[in-house]
């Protein structure tokens, strides 16, 4: 099972999904803990499972997963530091 959250992006969608749904099953509390540690939406989460109550639950939380793992990359680089100072320059 999912302990660690760093693990989550390089695992396939198809082994996260089977590990979500592992979890839903054996440890529910320990997908909550781990959904809030990444800040998963609760509201987005509800939305999409609400809208889509025949759908593998397990896919769908890991389709909110993956999205929020894209939003943390796009602001890590979006605040990344910017290292463009000549080589003169630096101390």
């Amino acid at each position: 099972m999912i302990s660690d959250i760093s693990l989550l992006p390089s695992l396939s969608p198809e082994a996260l999904a089977a590990e979500v749904n592992e979890m839903i099953e054996h440890n529910f509390e320990g997908l909550i803990q781990i959904l809030y540690r990444m800040d998963v939406s609760e509201h987005k989460l509800k939305e999409v499972l609400a809208a889509n109550q025949q759908e593998d639950a397990g896919k769908l939380i890991t389709a909110v997963i993956l999205e929020r793992l894209a939003q943390r990359e796009k602001a890590r680089q979006l605040f990344k530091p910017q290292t463009d100072i000549p080589e003169e320059d630096k101390w």
